[in-house]
């Protein structure tokens, strides 16, 4: 079978690449890396069943006879969807409808990556499948939160009116190997900071909650929806929770590091609360999370402090005159 990742040079996108290839697929990665990136699948350049196409899928676009779409291309992080803001909007809408009609037009499944952020700042907690949410149409966070609540409902009409073949699952917070160092993201900025020494930005008092997933966990849970018959939304996430501040503390532990806790103001619609319900997913699909935040904290320590020095050496290296 040949299986097209949109968005496959992203974290997410380039793990569930290399998990499809185990699974013995032949996989396309359909990225115009303006967040992926091409390290993230070069490890893969040698490998006969897959390809790298860079392509814009808010351009209409065909990419041969495929059997099966997972749609993940976006920003995904705060830094990047705020300021790639037209672009989230774009990629889930026009760039939704467009791999929506090559997975029609192929007779493909199709399987959307949403998100959490769907739940907005929840008033429900845990967040259930079955809750509508809590988001600002219009605050800042809006390109983000829309884009993914509009690509859901474009994957069930399409559902509805053309008998397509879909599948949903909503990501909770996922962390591990291939994060960017500047993406904006908790684990990110807080390994980041406490790696070279800086103070940990906690914004607010840090009594706001997250939910961790380490990546593996993430990409077994999604393989397991794509290979399933439930086609309404499915959370797939950690529902160990955390308050920021205990993350933060967690990290410094982990890395070893005597950086302190800097407190900075609350962003605008900043979730208080972010925990998922998963009973669907345990009772379902036989899935919940084996690794613990520590845990999946110590798993990516290598790679962040690869990370860092590579970024140190190439902050280092000398520009070459002209001669």
């Amino acid at each position: 079978m040949r299986v097209i990742v949109t968005g496959g040079a992203g974290f997410l996108g380039s793990h569930l690449c290399d998990a499809l290839l185990a699974e013995g697929y032949d996989v396309a990665a359909v990225d115009n890396l303006l967040t992926g990136r091409v390290d993230n699948v070069q490890h893969l350049a040698h490998e006969p069943r897959f390809e790298l196409l860079e392509r814009d899928i808010c351009q209409p676009f065909d990419v041969g006879p495929v059997d099966y779409i997972f749609h993940f291309a976006s920003p995904a992080s705060p830094v990047d969807y705020m300021v790639h803001g037209i672009p989230t909007l774009a990629v889930g809408s026009i760039g939704t409808f467009n791999a929506l009609n090559v997975a029609r037009e192929h007779r493909a499944r199709f399987f959307l990556a949403s998100t959490s952020e769907c739940y907005g700042d929840p008033e429900v907690h845990p967040q259930p499948e079955t809750y509508w949410g809590n988001v600002n149409p219009v605050g800042p966070r809006s390109v983000y939160d829309e884009a993914k609540r509009f690509s859901e409902a474009a994957t069930m009409a399409y559902r509805r009116y053309f008998n397509l073949d879909t599948r949903i699952v909503r990501i909770f917070n996922t962390y591990g190997p291939r994060l960017q160092l500047n993406d904006g993201r908790v684990i990110s900025n807080f390994m980041k900071q406490a790696l070279r020494g800086e103070d940990i930005t906690v914004y607010g008092d840090g009594l706001q909650t997250r939910s961790f997933c380490y990546v593996s966990d993430e990409i077994e849970g999604i393989l397991r929806l794509a290979h399933s018959n439930e086609h309404e939304p499915t959370n797939v996430g950690n529902p160990g929770e955390f308050t920021i501040l205990e993350c933060a503390k967690l990290v410094l532990r982990v890395t070893g590091s005597k950086s302190k806790v800097a407190f900075r103001p609350l962003p605008q619609d900043d979730p208080k609360q972010r925990c998922p319900e998963i009973t669907k997913a345990r009772t379902l699909l036989g899935w919940e999370p084996k690794i613990d935040l520590e845990t999946g904290l110590r798993l990516s320590l290598d790679y962040f402090k690869q990370a860092i020095r590579r970024k140190k050496n190439a902050a280092d290296r000398p520009i070459a005159s002209e001669v």
